[in-house]
């Protein structure tokens, strides 16, 4: 278990977050066509994963903004957003912003994807959300960048996330 802050208020993240060279957990998410979504499903690719609480508080969604723009410019990379967001709302965001670049996911039907991978808020008043983080795997699944952001309200540290890239 694992403590972060919002707005300064100790929160208790549950689950093992990943460390560097960790093979990541397999998962099944749901797009936003409501259809399952593997991470096998991007197998042979680099992935960003940017989760986080909600794409509809401002730290979300600049976060996923700027990995939209980010995105743009990866070869062989994908990023994956993941929050606990329907996927008629990540749809609905991302439609009305025209961001392209990115795959929104939702663990509408994959809530272990949570603990399974240390982000699972425990208490306070975003219990049973994700908390914020970027994990970056390389083709084979292995992490090669792990950042459990201390307070959910900050970015997450893009720079360092992407220079592994």
């Amino acid at each position: 278990m694992s403590t972060v802050t919002l707005k300064g208020n100790p929160v208790q993240v549950d689950g093992r977050f990943l460390k560097t060279g960790d093979k990541a957990p397999a998962f099944t998410l749901v797009a936003k066509d409501l259809s399952n979504v593997a991470l096998s499903s991007f197998a042979g690719k680099r992935k960003v994963l940017n989760i986080f609480p909600s794409i509809d508080t401002p730290t979300c969604a600049t976060s996923v903004r700027r990995f939209n723009e980010q995105a743009a410019t990866l070869q062989d990379a994908v990023v994956l957003c993941i929050s606990a967001d329907l996927p008629f709302a990540q749809a609905r965001f991302c439609g009305a912003e025209g961001l392209e670049n990115v795959v929104t996911l939702s663990t509408l039907r994959g809530a272990e994807f949570l603990r399974d991978y240390g982000v699972a808020l425990a208490s306070g008043p975003l219990a049973g959300l994700a908390a914020r983080a970027v994990v970056v795997l390389d083709q084979n699944d292995k992490v090669l960048h792990a950042e459990l952001v201390s307070e959910i309200a900050h970015e997450p540290d893009y720079e360092a996330a992407l220079k592994v890239l």
